[in-house]
């Protein structure tokens, strides 16, 4: 329990420091907030302090000179009384002023507080007199109420008030304790004589309070009020601790009965040891906000029972109360613009919804526009719902808290900058996304090919396309590549005219170019997904010097599966040339035929073909005259 007491010393300690610190932060701004507000009444007040001392010089001299005149110079005393009267009813609106100008001041201005002995508010000063200002005095008055503390000889019936002037004195013997002035009593609504009455009979209880209160009997009594709440306060936080430990055995003594694992068909959620450990920390959680509790609530006890210390209790309970405090009237007074925010939420979501409508409508060409596509509409829908947003976020935006203060608007523009300076790609990614939606170069499912890329289009995004080539391999690409590219596109015709697939065989001149093209076009009615009409044709795309190049032409509804036609095709152009004893050889290839087996694989030979001899012819004559010589 010795930590539990220093945790509770260290927290006192702890509270003592924020409390003064928040006192004194708090002090100086509303010292500051006061010596503006003051100031500018102050010199409204000054031009009517001017009249006034003008106005109480002249009825002097008015007062004079009518008590100087005979009896019986009747007509001169009512000229000089209608100028008395005219005096006081200045004198009657300069006070309503003042009162105007007061009443104005009460709801933003604080007094500064005069404090007794016991640092006990004993009133509040707000006005001041000749060059002492309204702190200055507070200070002064409460020093002066000090020395009459430590006066052994004291006798409070000479606590006394004097009226002087316009001013009342509270004097003790030849001591000014305090003046109260005309501006004092209209604060107080109240007269000068009486609101003097009233801080005399004030000051006298807090005097004879204090020197009840710091007897030795009441010292005593009030330091074993003190041990009492300490003791108190260890009791219970012994009780807590100890009741938090039986209850945790108690748990873990029947946790294999009470904690099941928390399953659901074969995946576990949580196991019984890591619902114990949950249990566990709960309760120790509650326990530190029960003892903070319980701390909160013993050091405003403990503090109230010393006179001196009572301050400390209220500026305690200040201390937490007064976030939780503003908090709960930021929110009151935040409860119109919410409700505003909401009105427009509800309003922008079933206009987007009746866009979202109408874009369905066009997509699933229910609704015809002419020259709008119908895959237009989910990206311009797309489009018109951000734009929507963009503009309820700026209606909404006025309604926010703090939206008008320079660090709100400081971290926009900082956010602001940070996504301008570092989405530059990204944004050109964005709008060529959106160049190609309405370019519309091909859709999802199309085979394409972009640069040295083809496959099967199978995403699009604002950033990014993807395609998968037919060795399922998914590239991405950006689409401001895209966009500075050229796209092909073999699916756009394909379903309605065909695709033309071709490829090119080289065959040298002894072959006649109309077996040629009677060859290649039954190669390509023979391969699989080339369709009949419009029926396969040949072009002759060069004469090369040892071949002619031929290019068999064949369309195809397959654009997907190119790879598998070609290659279809190309074993087709093999065995109908082998049949029509066509050699396809290599370009630079001459072929000497005597005594040489022919290219043409021997499954499309005769079962009686034999490689031709050798033929060597020689001249008879030649070699008779050879041999007579």
């Amino acid at each position: 329990m010795r930590k539990f007491l220093g945790s509770i010393l260290v927290l006192i300690g702890m509270t003592f420091g924020l409390s003064y610190g928040q006192t004194d932060s708090l002090s100086r701004s509303r010292d500051s907030i006061n010596a503006l507000t003051l100031e500018s009444y102050e010199s409204k007040i000054a031009a009517i302090e001017l009249q006034r001392k003008s106005d109480s010089i002249r009825r002097a001299e008015l007062e004079a000179q009518l008590n100087s005149l005979k009896t019986t110079d009747n007509l001169k005393k009512e000229e000089l009384q209608a100028q008395l009267n005219e005096i006081s009813s200045r004198e009657s609106a300069r006070l309503a002023q003042k009162r105007e100008q007061i009443d104005s001041l009460r709801k933003n201005t604080e007094g500064y507080p005069v404090f007794g002995v016991n640092r006990d508010t004993l009133f509040f000063i707000y006005t001041k007199i000749g060059a002492s200002r309204p702190k200055e005095r507070a200070a002064k008055i409460t020093e002066k109420i000090q020395n009459l503390y430590d006066d052994d000889y004291l006798e409070l019936d000479n606590i006394k008030v004097v009226a002087v002037d316009n001013l009342a004195d509270i004097v003790y013997e030849e001591t000014i304790l305090m003046s109260v002035s005309e501006m004092d009593g209209l604060w107080n609504d109240t007269t000068i004589h009486g609101l003097a009455e009233n801080y005399a009979t004030i000051i006298k209880e807090s005097i004879v309070q204090a020197k009840k209160d710091n007897s030795f009997i009441s010292i005593l009594i009030r330091i074993a009020l003190v041990a009492l709440a300490i003791g108190g306060t260890w009791f219970l936080l012994w009780a807590i601790g100890k009741g938090h430990r039986t209850a945790l055995k108690f748990i873990a003594n029947r946790k294999d009965k009470w904690l099941k694992d928390l399953s659901y068909k074969d995946y576990t959620f949580l196991s019984a040891y890591q619902e114990l450990k949950i249990i566990i920390f709960a309760s120790r959680l509650i326990k530190w906000i029960i003892y903070v509790l319980v701390l909160y609530i013993a050091m405003p006890l403990v503090f109230s029972i010393f006179p001196f210390t009572r301050g400390w209790s209220v500026q305690l309970f200040d201390l937490i109360w007064s976030p939780f405090k503003s908090i709960f009237i930021s929110v009151y007074e935040f409860l119109p613009d919410l409700f505003s925010i909401l009105a427009i939420y509800l309003v922008m979501r079933y206009v987007i919804r009746f866009v979202k409508y109408i874009f369905e409508e066009i997509q699933h060409e229910k609704l015809v526009i002419t020259g709008f596509h119908a895959d237009w509409a989910k990206p311009t829908y797309n489009i018109v719902k951000f734009l929507l947003y963009a503009f309820m976020l700026v209606i909404i935006f006025p309604h926010l808290p703090g939206s008008d203060s320079d660090a709100f608007k400081g971290v926009s523009v900082f956010i602001g900058i940070l996504f301008s300076l570092g989405s530059s790609s990204a944004i050109s990614n964005m709008i060529a996304g959106l160049v190609i939606t309405y370019m519309r170069p091909f859709k999802i499912g199309d085979r394409i090919r972009l640069g040295e890329t083809s496959g099967d289009v199978v995403e699009k995004t604002l950033l990014v396309t993807r395609l998968r080539t037919i060795k399922n391999e998914e590239i991405t690409i950006p689409n401001s590549a895209i966009l500075t590219g050229n796209t092909i596109n073999y699916s756009s015709y394909s379903k309605n005219e065909g695709l033309i697939i071709h490829t090119t065989v080289t065959i040298g001149y002894d072959v006649p170019w109309q077996k040629m093209y009677d060859t290649l076009i039954e190669a390509a009615l023979r391969t699989d997904m080339i369709m009949k009409e419009p029926k396969p044709f040949v072009l002759q795309t060069s004469l090369d010097d040892f071949y002619v190049a031929y290019q068999i032409n064949a369309h195809t509804q397959e654009a997907s599966r190119q790879a598998l036609i070609y290659s279809n095709l190309h074993q087709n152009i093999q065995d109908v040339c082998n049949e029509n004893g066509i050699e396809i050889l290599s370009p630079h290839y001459r072929a000497a035929r005597d005594g040489n087996t022919t290219t043409i694989p021997a499954d499309y030979l005769p079962e009686d073909y034999q490689a031709p001899s050798f033929n060597v012819k020689m001249d008879k004559v030649d070699k008779d005259k050879k041999n007579k010589e």
